[in-house]
């Protein structure tokens, strides 16, 4: 045995000394001496090795066969590259040849953005790459990440993990078994399944794309969800900043509320956490599920529009839970099958421009009703500031008006977000999901300090955990161990499960819709620009639509035309009403117009007026009023010859009809009456419609396809190609009120902008009184008078019954 002083390196010198195989240089120890003459032992020993040093308290120098040195050492270990990064060990094997080093228990390597620590390593100073295969856990700049398996590279910064990898800090807990990081820009790649759960309730979820943590910002491409509260959202790509709460999904989007049982689709989405606010284009659609059971007349069920389930006890959310799972089972099945059927259902044209029904199931207890546009918006405000439009109506028909009725006020058109071109801004943001930075890497270089890309700072660097390794690694075993991994195709499972919600109505004791009455919110929905409505016995088009569901108020606007089985229907706005999931009133105010076709011929009863207001039972019309220049134009016919017979004209102040069914039991023209027979033969075509009568059912959508793929091309009413409907000048706008309590300006109408681009506001104006018009009158001789007694009417165009007896006040 032969003890050697502390600089004796000179006596132990390998056979290969070239530059690449470099010996190790022994710097300095407290002793040392040989071993079997090919051991070199040295205690406190420093190393010096191509720029790195190793030192321990003790270790084993040595050869193999061949002339490779290695060096095995242990007790503090400490490898300092020249860098600056720090690796600190109880274990260490080096093989100088190939500057391999294999570190155990209680392993930390600490460069100037991270702390790795694990309990084996193995890390190579030449490459600059290290790996664990044990477990092990990465600290930088906030985020705490562990994995099974890692992979770090010092110089590009970028690690890459497997198996159980969890990501923590202050915002988010990240869950996935694949994932690329950067340590410098906390950028996160990942190529599998990945749930990100928010600190405040928030998840994302997807299966490719990337994540920022330090900004919050996240790209999806593949399988991707995004959820908050009761509010889901889905698309092919997705992007979303938590700084902002702003959501924008690209491609076969859709948004689904279970709260508030509301969902729609298109080709982009954009939401925003502040107000829940949803804005689609491109082919949006909007569905919405209504009941149809005619029977059910259950006073304890209504729709959960007003309530917030956050403010409501656990003994009422358990009630509410129950129900809705009891109702969800008995209406899954019939939902599955109504949408099988309005899939395939159709509105069959005709060539003679009627229209008939389509289907509908008899037996049916739910029915959906789609609305597109070319951008539907919604969000949630809270019920007080929401101001319902009080429209006086009268079940009985109210006070009879000599003037110009109550201008009850439409809405007013709200700002819309700049959506800009969607296609363009998913385009670009498409093409940064694949850059997951192999330029960065190639641009790395091997020196200490890593180059920063312009113009993006690298967030500074936190102090290391004061914990020991050995209780780390032990907490973050059983942090993996716990962890609930996702496995794939979870947003499908979600996704299914918030439409069954969305399409089962709540139920709830209306007593306790009063208690959260301060704190309640509701949501509001606006669509604008080539409104179209399907729903398997109605449709609908419009320029403009609004609905608040506190309630349950449809407002058209903007040359509004609704169909209903045979019957066409329009006036300047109509508001519609749903209590219950039902049909409760609708009234259709200024120029308002009914049309039903006679016989498959081209005569057409109608009904017309300044305004005209139904009211429900049983989703049928119960009694309907017109006031205003009332006009009511029948043709009469003969049921065994099924041929027309004659012309009814009636005019008056109001009309009234009582129906029962679709069976009319009383009709009644009140003040001013003015009523004619016209014999078939001299019905003239200057008679036979009414002024502003317009017929269009070829811009009826015959189905939710057709809806989606076409829109309606507008003309001029009958009588005056230039003014409006009864004739009066056209004006250049419509005032609109906000129902949320904001100013009134001036709406330009779609015929004055046919190119539907937005106008500037003007100052509210009133438009001028419209003028009486009334048909041509014919000799008095040619009139076939008869007494009030014995007239016979058809006083609606939706009616099919004729009644035995008209009267007259």
């Amino acid at each position: 045995m032969i003890c050697l002083s502390t600089y004796a390196q000179d006596e132990f010198t390998p056979v290969n000394a070239g530059t690449d195989n470099a010996p190790m240089r022994l710097v300095s120890s407290s002793s040392s001496r040989f071993i079997n003459q090919k051991i070199l032992r040295s205690y406190n020993a420093v190393y010096e090795h191509k720029g790195s040093t190793l030192a321990a308290d003790s270790g084993d120098l040595y050869k193999d066969d061949i002339g490779n040195e290695f060096f095995e050492a242990h007790g503090n270990i400490v490898i300092t590259q020249p860098s600056g990064t720090v690796i600190q060990g109880t274990h260490l094997h080096y093989d100088a040849s190939s500057q391999h080093a294999v570190l155990t228990k209680n392993v930390k390597m600490v460069d100037d953005q991270s702390t790795l620590t694990t309990n084996y390593l193995t890390y190579n100073l030449r490459s600059q790459q290290g790996t664990y295969t044990g477990g092990g856990r990465i600290v930088g700049q906030g985020d705490t990440i562990t994995s099974q398996r890692a992979y770090y590279f010092e110089n590009t910064k970028d690690a890459y993990f497997n198996n159980k990898v969890v990501v923590r800090n202050e915002s988010t807990i990240i869950y996935t078994d694949s994932m690329q990081y950067n340590t410098m820009y906390r950028d996160a790649f990942f190529f599998g399944p990945t749930t990100i759960n928010g600190r405040k309730g928030e998840k994302l979820y997807t299966e490719k794309g990337t994540y920022n943590t330090a900004f919050g910002v996240a790209k999806f491409n593949k399988n991707n969800l995004y959820t908050e509260g009761s509010r889901f959202l889905k698309g092919d790509s997705l992007f979303y900043d938590r700084n902002t709460g702003l959501g924008e999904a690209f491609r076969n989007v859709l948004f689904v509320d279970t709260l508030d049982k509301f969902y729609a689709s298109g080709e982009y989405g954009k939401y925003l956490e502040s107000d829940q606010s949803i804005l689609m284009t491109n082919k949006p659609l909007i569905k919405y599920v209504v009941r149809t059971d005619s029977t059910d007349n259950s006073q304890d069920s209504v729709q959960l529009d007003t309530v917030n389930r956050e403010n409501l006890s656990r003994r009422e959310l358990r009630r509410l839970e129950k129900a809705e799972e009891k109702e969800r089972e008995k209406l899954e099945e019939a939902e599955k099958e109504k949408q099988a059927e309005l899939k395939n259902a159709a509105i069959k044209p005709v060539e003679t421009d009627s229209i008939a029904p389509p289907p509908v199931r008899q037996n049916s207890k739910i029915d959906t009703a789609y609305m597109t546009a070319d951008t539907l918006f919604s969000k949630v405000i809270f019920v007080r500031d929401y101001r319902p439009l009080d429209l006086k109506l009268d079940r009985n028909g109210g006070q009879l008006e000599d003037t110009t009725e109550v201008d009850y006020g439409d809405i007013d058109q709200v700002d819309l977000f700049e959506t800009g071109d969607s296609s363009v801004v998913e385009e670009v943001r498409a093409k940064e999901l694949t850059q997951v930075g192999p330029a960065r890497k190639e641009a790395a270089t091997l020196k200490p300090a890593v180059k920063k890309a312009a113009g993006r700072p690298a967030a500074k660097p936190k102090p290391v955990d004061s914990a020991t390794i050995q209780a780390t690694t032990k907490a973050d075993s059983v942090l993996r161990r716990n962890a609930v991994m996702p496995t794939g195709q979870e947003q499908d499972s979600l996704m299914r499960k918030a439409l069954q919600s969305a399409q089962t109505a709540d139920t709830l004791l209306k007593d306790s819709t009063e208690i959260y009455a301060d704190t309640a919110r509701t949501r509001i929905v606006k669509a604008y620009y080539n409104v179209r409505v399907f729903k398997s016995d109605l449709q609908a088009v419009a320029d403009s639509v609004y609905y608040g569901m506190v309630d349950s108020m449809f407002r058209f606007m903007g040359s509004p035309m609704i169909w209903s089985e045979g019957s066409q229907i329009n006036a300047d706005t109509i508001f519609m009403q749903i209590k219950n999931n039902k049909m409760d009133n609708a009234l259709l105010k200024d120029n308002a117009f009914m049309v039903n076709a006679v016989l498959d011929t081209l005569k057409f009863n109608q009904l017309k007026g300044r305004k005209i207001t139904a009211f429900f039972a049983n989703n049928n019309i119960d009694r309907l009023f017109v006031d205003g220049n009332a006009e009511n134009l029948v043709f009469s016919t003969n049921d065994k010859t099924n041929t027309i017979t004659e012309m009814f004209h009636d005019r008056s102040s109001r009309i009234k009809v009582k129906m029962e069914g679709k069976k009319v039991i009383d009709y009644v023209s009140i003040r001013k009456v003015d009523q004619k027979v016209y014999p078939f033969k001299l019905v003239t075509q200057e008679i036979e419609v009414l002024p502003g009568f317009l017929w269009k059912p070829e811009d009826r959508p015959k189905s939710v396809e057709d809806m989606l793929n076409r829109k309606r091309t507008k003309a001029a009413p009958v009588a005056d190609q230039k003014g409006n409907k009864d004739g009066s000048a056209s004006s250049t706008g419509e005032t609109i009120s906000d129902p949320e309590g904001k100013v009134e300006e001036t709406k330009a109408t779609p015929e004055s902008n046919p190119d539907k681009k937005p106008l500037a506001p003007t100052k509210e104006t009133k438009p001028a009184e419209k003028p009486q018009n009334k048909p041509t009158a014919v000799p008095d001789s040619t009139l076939k008078s008869k007494p009030d007694s014995t007239l016979k009417v058809m006083p609606d165009s939706t009616l099919k019954s004729k009644p035995d007896t008209i009267k007259t006040k």
